[in-house]
């Protein structure tokens, strides 16, 4: 199943303070690149690079902005990356006025919808939802399997 993830995915890989979390973000994204079934959003590379390089409670950053862009490079290298077009931007109006998403989100559900993938792995939809033909799936809250 193809599916495009989240930015959150992408940060808790590298976040200490979750560790389960950590594990599962790590698992999800190599399990991606060995089947090549996951898909980066260029908005989810880079939220990628502010989130990370940004403070954190109790100080520091998750990662210096040499280490962060260094991880938005292997990123591009590692999945395919898709860009927004003309047609991303007008579902993503679609996505705000019929399911009533934040611009940010309905943004990243109309990379999915508009290249047929069936699943947005993130934490910041309802998991399990159906939006159309895009289905949003929490790792955090399923097994591996799901």
């Amino acid at each position: 199943m193809a599916g495009l993830v989240d930015t959150n995915i992408l940060i808790y890989r590298f976040d200490p303070r979750f560790p389960e979390k950590q594990t599962r973000a790590d698992e999800l994204l190599r399990e991606g690149i060995m089947d090549e079934t996951i898909v980066v959003p260029h908005q989810a590379i880079i939220e990628f690079v502010a989130a990370a390089t940004k403070p954190i409670a109790g100080g520091g950053q998750l990662l210096s902005v040499e280490e962060a862009l260094r991880e938005a490079e292997d990123l591009m290298n590692q999945f395919r990356v898709v860009y927004p077009t003309e047609g991303t931007v007008r579902a993503a109006f679609l996505g705000v006025m019929l399911y009533q998403l934040s611009w940010f989100d309905a943004h990243l559900w109309a990379y999915a919808d508009e290249r047929g993938l069936d699943t947005l792995w993130t934490e910041d939809f309802q998991h399990g939802r159906r939006y159309g033909g895009v289905r949003t799936i929490d790792p955090f809250q399923t097994s591996p399997d799901h």
